[in-house]
């Protein structure tokens, strides 16, 4: 009986043991997770609504992969583009509606307007976060329409 109850409390342990390992584990990602979700909306506000290229530049990777057709790879392409685009737009805004992060992917559901006029256009970026720093982004745009067959509203 001896033996059995040793078992017993030896196989408890290992159990609350691995448990208290996962739960920390968990609790370091979710910290990271969070770490990469403040970058990416950090460096949104400061690049697509204060219009601060030089400052917010530095959360992307020289290397940084865009896979938007439109945009060049490339940090210092990035630089360039939107530089003109916000000479062409100086009211622009990106207004983001909901968040989210998985892992090192955080999603941006975003309405962004070129001005006050404008109805804008429903985005969702996708950021890859890798060591603190921005390297990979992708979206999916869609022009806010006038009227819809619906009452729903694109945010």
């Amino acid at each position: 009986m001896s033996i059995l109850k040793n078992s017993f409390v030896a196989i408890s342990l290992l159990f609350i043991a691995t448990g208290a390992i996962a739960n920390d584990k968990a609790t370091r990602d979710i910290a990271q997770e969070e770490k990469n979700k403040t970058l990416v909306v950090n460096f949104y506000n400061d690049f697509f609504n204060k219009h601060q290229i030089s400052e917010a530049i530095n959360s992307l990777t020289e290397d940084y992969k865009q896979h938007n057709p439109y945009v060049p790879d490339g940090r210092e392409a990035v630089v360039t583009y939107f530089t003109a685009f916000f000479k062409e737009h100086p009211q622009s805004s990106a207004r983001i509606v909901r968040s989210s992060v998985d892992g090192d992917l955080v999603w941006l559901h975003v309405h962004s307007k070129e001005n006050e006029e404008d109805l804008g256009k429903a985005v969702l970026d996708i950021f890859r976060v890798k060591d603190g720093k921005i390297v990979e982004h992708w979206d999916v745009i869609q022009n806010v329409p006038a009227n819809a067959v619906n009452s729903n509203t694109m945010f």
